[in-house]
């Protein structure tokens, strides 16, 4: 008879809610925001609380979609009897916030896991890129051209800054890099860039630059930082973006994209947010794309951005007790790099 962690079958007796909760607390949380790991354990053990999150529909439900309206609203970095007295104070807010607002993180910092990538495409091709993301926000992952780079290796670190531009005028995004990853000796050229977006961000609306800072973890004041300068980089040249969903308005896109660049489309955090069947039709458009006109696809996605309602798997090229919270990054189907959610990390494969 096999042995059985009795923490491991208490969790899946649990209802999917604190399930979900609690394993943002003790996976995703842990050695990034202390606060977050708290309050998430903190309402998976909270049978009320986890009652009127469950009144929100499924893809509402999320960790990080609660918490940052929360911090929307102004719950400041304290002890868990504290946020959850803020919550009772400020539910109609949060609830309003929850159900009129998306998780749509902008973290430039995975730019720093897919710029191997796309300068390999980039010289390989020997032409230079036109960039599609989709789920694309407020559009800041479009210009990974406009960014510097540190990777930290076993050799030592690389470093990488865009040509022109003044020390400070652009973020710095730092990774950590195992494994053979083909890393640059310069960026690629980007000659054309567009996202995709149920409801795209505006860098020069105050109220939507004020979501993209909550959407950002406590205690992670780095990551604020680099966002502030991003938006700078942006709103010096705003990003084309289209409002609509990735699947009705992925190919119109593509074909405004000019003909003698490589087309990349890419994501990140984006496919858990659609079901199955969006997901397989979403495969299928950038089947033709390829076959079309040659369209490169990154994918960067996790299990554990969204638990599936119809309980499919998001990335089912390798297992959860494998990735542990990290994504799965993707050229054209095929597994390349486990990454940090945030761009800390990059584990070539």
């Amino acid at each position: 008879m096999s042995a059985v962690d009795p923490a491991a079958a208490a969790n899946a007796a649990e209802p999917d809610t604190a399930q979900w909760y609690r394993h943002f607390g003790t996976v995703d949380a842990p050695g990034n925001s202390a606060c977050y790991a708290e309050w998430s354990v903190g309402i998976a053990d909270d049978p009320e609380l986890l009652r009127r999150i469950d009144q929100w529909p499924h893809n509402k439900r999320q960790p990080l979609l609660m918490l940052a309206a929360a911090r929307f609203l102004g719950a400041q970095v304290g002890p868990y009897a504290d946020f959850r007295a803020f919550l009772d104070t400020h539910w109609a807010d949060v609830s309003r916030t929850v159900l009129s607002r998306a998780t749509q993180t902008n973290e430039t910092g995975r730019c720093a896991t897919l710029l191997p990538s796309l300068a390999q495409i980039a010289a390989e091709s020997g032409r230079p890129l036109a960039l599609i993301e989709v789920g694309a926000s407020a559009g800041l992952n479009l210009y990974p051209d406009r960014y510097g780079y540190e990777y930290a290796t076993s050799a030592g670190t690389t470093r990488l800054a865009p040509a022109g531009a003044a020390p400070g005028g652009y973020p710095v995004l730092a990774c950590t890099v195992t494994g053979p990853a083909p890393l640059p000796d310069g960026l690629p050229a980007v000659v054309w860039r567009a996202g995709i977006d149920l409801n795209p961000l505006d860098v020069r609306n105050p109220d939507d630059v004020a979501w993209l800072e909550a959407l950002i973890w406590p205690e992670q004041e780095f990551r604020r930082e680099r966002l502030r300068r991003a938006l700078e980089v942006a709103r010096a040249d705003p990003p084309l973006l289209v409002a609509g969903d990735l699947n009705d308005r992925l190919t119109a896109l593509a074909a405004q994209a000019p003909p003698d660049a490589t087309l990349v489309v890419f994501h990140s955090a984006v496919l858990a947010y659609l079901d199955a069947a969006a997901r397989a039709r979403f495969r299928g458009t950038m089947a033709q794309l390829a076959s079309d006109r040659g369209c490169h696809w990154l994918s960067n996605e996790g299990h554990t951005v969204v638990m599936q309602a119809d309980g499919s798997s998001v990335v089912p090229e390798m297992d959860d007790a494998r990735l542990r919270g990290r994504f799965l990054l993707l050229h054209n189907g095929t597994p390349v790099a486990i990454t940090g959610p945030h761009g800390q990390s990059l584990e070539w494969l």
